[in-house]
Formats: C-alpha cells, structure tokens, sequence
C-alpha cells in the first residue's frame, strides 16, 4: 500500500488518506480482506497525528470500503458493485463539470463537445 501526502495540495491530509485507500480499493489495488496497517502505524509511517489516520479510517468504514475488527484490526471490505458505481458516475460528473467549465472558456458549443466525444468513444481503446 502506497500513500503520498502532500503537504502544499491544500486538501486536508485525513482526506488525502481517505481519497487514496477509497482509490486503491475500487481500483482492486488493495484485495477484499486485506489488512490495512493499524492507525498508529499508519500515522507513525506518515509522520501524522493518529486522530488524522482515525478520521480516515472511520470515513472509510462509515463507506463501506473497510471493515475493523476489535482487537485484529481494519480490512478492505467486499466490493459493493453499487458503491464502485456511484463512485465511478461521481468521478465522470466532476469530468464533466470541468469539460463544460473548459469548453465554456474556449467558445466550443455542447453540439461540438458531443461531436469530440463521440469520436473519443469510438476508438478503438
């Protein structure tokens, strides 16, 4: 499990953390049932506060992506096919926010943007 922090983003690091375990766990990175380091260890490697890795933790499994159990530890919970999709229609609304922000900026018509992503969509990929 690979996390990167940074510092200068302005995004919260709770959130950093959080955005990049939801990331690893639907991109099937981190498997169902793997344990997740401990919160401690986690802050100790990130050099962070443990109530920062408890926040994304508790995040996390308020989500459904991990599980913890008492004593043994956090775990990434079973894909929720509904979850991963909700997620993924999330991702592609916020794409679509800034292709409309961008095209705005640039004068292209929605009938153009609906030409280029068709031409997108039918390469071969």
């Amino acid at each position: 499990m690979k996390l990167i922090i940074d510092n200068r983003s302005g995004q919260p690091i709770y959130d950093q953390i959080y955005n990049q375990l939801r990331d690893q766990i639907i991109n099937g990175t981190l498997a169902e049932d793997e344990s997740l380091p401990s919160i401690r260890t986690l802050a100790k490697d990130l050099r962070i506060s443990v109530i920062t890795t408890k926040r994304s933790y508790e995040e996390l499994e308020r989500e459904g992506y991990i599980y913890t159990i008492p004593g043994k530890g956090s775990f990434v919970a079973g894909k929720n096919v509904q979850l991963i999709q909700e997620q993924n229609l999330r991702i592609i609304e916020e794409h679509l926010a800034e292709i409309k922000k961008l095209s705005v900026s640039c004068n292209l018509s929605q009938e153009e943007v609906t030409k280029m992503m068709k031409v997108i969509w039918d390469e071969n990929v």
